[in-house]
C-alpha cells in the first residue's frame, strides 16, 4: 500500500424503508486514495457490493460541490464530518487515518424519517419554504445591480443567510431536533431586502407555525446547528426570526369569517 492510499473500517447504518428496524453492518474500504472525496470512497464501496450482488449502500447526493444540500449524513457522530464547514461530499479522505473505524448513520430527527440507509425524508424543509419563503414582485427585465439602493450590512447579512442549502445538519446536530436555524435563514435573507417586506411580517407567521407543525423540536439557543452548518450560519438569524414573529404576532389582524359584518 502506497503513502497515499489507506483503509478504512465502516460501520454503517443499513435500514430498507420508515417502517423496518435498522442495525449497523461493518463494511471494508481498501486502497482508498487520500485524495478521494468521502462519497467517492462511498462509490467505491459499492462499486464491490455490486460486484458481489449485495444491495449497495443508499446515500443522498446531487451536484458533489457543496451547494445543492443533497448530501449529508453523520459521520462518526459528527454532522458532515469532522472537518468544519465542509459538506460531506467536500470532505476528503486525507481527513483520516490508515486503519480507522468510520460509523456512519442517518440524520436523527422525528421530522426526517428514513427512506433507506443514510436517505432522510427533508420534504419538511419544503413544506416551510412554500409555506411563506416567496416574495411578491413584478417581473421583466432584470434591473441594473444600484437601481435599488440597499445598506451595505443588510445586503452583506442578507447573502450571508441566503447561503443556508437545507442540508438539514442543523435539525441533526440539535438536540431538540430544531429547525430554527434553516427556518430563521430563509425568513432572514428576503427579509431584510426591500423586495422582501410586502410579506414580512405574514412570513414570519407562516414559516415559523409551518416549522411547528412539522414537528421539529424547540430552540434552546445551544448554538450546535451554527457550529456544525457547513456554511457557518449565524445565530442572529434566529434572534431575527424571533424579533419578526413576535412582531408579526402582535400586530396581526384578526382573518374576517364569513357572516362578519363589514
Amino acid at each position: 500500500m502506497s503513502e497515499n492510499k489507506i483503509n478504512l473500517t465502516l460501520k454503517v447504518w443499513r435500514q430498507k424503508g420508515q417502517k423496518d428496524d435498522g442495525q449497523f453492518k461493518e463494511y471494508h474500504a481498501n486502497d482508498i486514495s487520500t485524495d478521494a472525496s468521502f462519497l467517492e470512497m462511498l462509490d467505491a464501496v459499492n462499486e464491490e457490493l455490486i460486484s458481489k450482488g449485495d444491495d449497495p449502500i443508499a446515500f443522498d447526493h446531487d451536484c458533489r460541490e457543496g451547494i445543492c444540500g443533497s448530501c449529508g449524513f453523520m459521520i462518526d457522530g459528527n454532522a458532515h464530518g469532522p472537518q468544519k464547514s465542509t459538506t460531506v461530499c467536500q470532505l476528503h479522505m486525507r481527513h483520516f487515518k490508515n486503519g480507522d473505524s468510520v460509523t456512519l448513520e442517518p440524520w436523527r430527527a422525528s421530522s426526517f424519517p428514513v427512506i433507506k440507509d443514510l436517505m432522510v425524508d427533508r420534504t419538511a424543509f419544503d413544506r416551510i419554504i412554500r409555506s411563506g419563503g416567496y416574495i411578491s414582485v413584478n417581473t421583466g427585465n432584470a434591473q441594473d445591480g444600484n437601481a435599488l439602493p440597499i445598506p451595505k450590512q443588510d445586503a452583506d447579512e442578507a447573502f450571508n443567510a441566503a447561503t443556508c442549502i437545507g442540508c438539514g445538519a442543523c435539525v441533526a446536530s440539535c438536540k431538540n431536533a430544531s429547525a430554527a436555524l434553516f427556518t430563521s435563514a430563509k425568513i432572514s435573507h428576503l427579509g431584510l431586502l426591500p423586495q422582501g417586506q410586502v410579506e414580512k411580517d405574514k412570513r414570519a407567521l407562516r414559516m415559523v407555525e409551518q416549522m411547528d407543525a412539522e414537528g421539529f423540536g424547540a430552540c434552546t439557543s445551544t448554538g450546535t446547528c451554527s457550529a456544525s452548518c457547513p456554511k457557518d450560519i449565524s445565530l442572529i438569524n434566529i434572534a431575527k426570526m424571533n424579533k419578526d414573529f413576535l412582531k408579526a404576532s402582535l400586530t396581526k389582524k384578526p382573518e374576517a369569517h364569513a357572516g362578519d359584518g363589514v
